[in-house]
């Protein structure tokens, strides 16, 4: 079965190397000219390191990840208000990774699956059919028996099952920035919750660096664009009441980039004739829960997954569907519901909040870890 996989992103790269130690013949391709990754960080959850270690690449993300060991909820001025201890959430499962180090990660493991990757190969258009054929930007066209679509936001596959509906400005923006680890922070990741506002800030890599992302309400559109540069001071400037520790993690930002949070509907059909998508093609998601990488990975393997079990592609492209859509749906859902928890702004209903947390993470901790259950816990990987 010969295979097109667009994006060389986490899903395109994961689905690439699942299909390929299924036997497909498999050919990436990626409009960039190198497979390269803006500096970020990303936290994998329990369902997302399932997929990893299904694939064969677990012990090389751990090797190059912090092991999460809690999460800090945090008044923004004051003291903690929640700990929760993920070692006892099956916390071998919980990592922060570098996005690079995840991606080259994944392409070595999709190269020694016998993935070809094409570099350079900007495609424009992608037919659905028999041959389903993709039209590239220099005039070439290249068919397969099926099309992944793994091309993010803004994907040129998504279009050729269903029309492209307009996201809307969430009134969101968020800055991302890498600053040096000079406070020790531990292994845990910490959110400072303010008025309209909240930063989150976890160590990376060796633990010498640390990931920062700060989010704030705006009336004012911003594009929705990774790759988009802002000021440092303005960043400082809207966390300037936050606590010390905040304020002198943000005092070593050199650079930062910042992009407007739109919110989009999740495609309404995943897959047509010999076409697919998955990921962010399929369902963006706010990054609230911290779970677009590990939707994407979930995707992939269950697309391979599917494929195999059915007797025909349009059978193994109908299950991956029936998997994976209300899944996804649920977790952007619990993702959009995230951002105002953080934001609250009337004195009174915020300490009503936080002081609920904190009776709640004395009385019954492992309660409040129970309810994400359903969501660390779900292994596509098992069927």
């Amino acid at each position: 079965m010969s295979i097109l996989v667009i994006g060389a992103g986490i899903g395109g790269l994961a689905a690439a190397r699942a299909l390929a130690l299924r036997g497909a013949d498999v050919t990436l391709l990626e409009q960039a000219e190198a497979i390269t990754e803006v500096g970020a960080g990303l936290q994998i959850s329990p369902n997302g390191f399932a997929v990893l270690r299904a694939l064969g690449l677990s012990e090389q993300v751990a090797a190059r990840s912090v092991r999460a060991r809690a999460v800090s909820l945090r008044d923004y001025r004051k003291s903690e208000v929640l700990r929760l201890d993920l070692t006892q959430q099956g916390g071998d499962g919980f990592l922060f990774v570098h996005r690079a180090d995840l991606i080259d990660i994944l392409a070595e493991g999709a190269r020694a699956a016998g993935v070809k990757i094409r570099l350079l190969q900007k495609v424009k258009e992608v037919d659905a059919g028999d041959r389903a054929c993709v039209r590239l930007a220099n005039g070439d066209e290249r068919h397969a028996d099926l099309i992944v679509g793994a091309d993010g936001l803004h994907s040129r596959v998504r279009p050729a099952l269903c029309p492209t509906q307009e996201p809307f400005f969430t009134g969101q923006v968020a800055w991302r920035a890498i600053v040096p680890n000079f406070g020790n922070q531990p292994e845990e990741v910490r959110v400072y919750m303010g008025p309209h506002r909240h930063a989150v800030v976890y160590p990376l890599r060796d633990g010498s660096i640390l990931n920062v992302v700060a989010v704030e309400e705006r009336d004012a559109w911003v594009e929705e664009s990774w790759s988009q540069k802002d000021d440092p001071d303005s960043l400082r400037e809207s966390f300037a009441g936050f606590a010390p520790e905040l304020r002198a993690v943000l005092e070593r930002v050199n650079e930062v980039n910042l992009w407007g949070l739109s919110r989009h509907e999740v495609a309404p059909l995943w897959h047509s004739d010999g076409v697919a998508i998955l990921g962010d093609a399929a369902h963006p998601t706010l990054p609230f829960l911290a779970q677009g990488a590990n939707l994407a990975l979930e995707d992939a393997w269950v697309l391979a997954d599917a494929l195999e079990r059915s007797g025909t592609v349009a059978e193994g492209l109908e299950a991956y569907q029936s998997r994976r859509r209300m899944r996804a749906c649920r977790v952007i859902e619990a993702a959009n519901g995230n951002a105002w928890k953080y934001h609250l702004a009337f004195p009174p209903l915020r300490f009503a909040a936080h002081t609920a947390l904190r009776l709640g993470g004395m009385l019954a901790p492992m309660q409040i870890l129970r309810k994400f259950d359903w969501l660390y816990n779900h292994d596509v990987t098992r069927g």
